[in-house]
């Protein structure tokens, strides 16, 4: 019989726990319910969850050093589920370790989707090291790492090394955001300028290489504020 994936939430709004609860049980996952945070980091550790959706405002503490916390010891899939619309909030989240997150109030069908890719992408890099460079698939667009080719609809397409570098990552990391910090660091380093600029320069001429409509992007969504996201690898659907 086949293990059902574990799901831990954290939220202390009973309308949304009950709905988020109600749904993933009736798709089949196992899930666990806590209302504080204190609760959730004593049954993080005691079952080992598949994923946990996290609310930022707590009754007892932040949602933020509960993923802190977690990620001294874990590379467990975090999805923040929070109200909080402030783009500062979203990107500190993901800085300090949430996968991805969903702004209340949301459907049943952005959550699902979320929790498959956090999984998938998480087991990717976990379980299969052989072929977590394996091509990147989706749309039309394939990405080959190993011979660093970049091939849209049979027409390979020329990137500048910056422009593929940018391209990987986000393909590496399909379907999640990726906050323009975490970007220009992976790129540029540490030290580099934390201005937005160059980032947003080479992704518009990544756009008019890749995509038939810039103004309308079918492979790397924007996420205002925050970074990019990368239509998700079809292999890993």
């Amino acid at each position: 019989m086949t293990q059902k994936i574990s799901v831990l939430i954290i939220e202390d709004e009973k309308s949304i726990c009950d709905f988020m609860t109600k749904t993933l049980q009736s798709h089949d996952y196992k899930v666990t319910a806590v209302h504080n945070g204190k609760d959730g980091l004593a049954m993080l550790t005691s079952t080992l969850p598949d994923v946990v959706l996290l609310d930022l405002g707590l009754p007892d503490m932040d949602g933020m050093e509960i993923i802190k916390k977690t990620r001294k010891w874990s590379s467990i899939p975090i999805i923040v589920v929070s109200a909080r619309t402030q783009e500062r909030e979203k990107v500190m989240a993901l800085d300090v370790g949430a996968d991805d997150y969903i702004t209340k109030p949301f459907g049943t069908y952005e959550l699902l989707a979320r929790i498959r890719t956090a999984i998938r992408h998480n087991n990717r890099l976990a379980d299969d090291p052989i072929h977590a460079n394996r091509p990147y698939n989706a749309g039309g667009l394939t990405i080959d790492f190993d011979k660093r080719l970049v091939i849209v609809d049979g027409n390979e397409v020329h990137l500048t090394r910056v422009e593929y570098k940018i391209v990987s990552l986000l393909a590496k990391n399909s379907g999640k955001v990726m906050t323009y910090d975490s970007l220009i660091n992976q790129v540029w380093g540490p030290y580099a300028d934390d201005n937005n600029r160059i980032l947003r320069v080479n992704m518009a001429n990544i756009r008019r290489k890749l995509e038939n409509n810039p103004g309308e992007p079918k492979y790397i969504f924007t996420e205002l504020g925050v970074g990019y996201r990368m239509l998700e690898d079809e292999s890993l659907s």
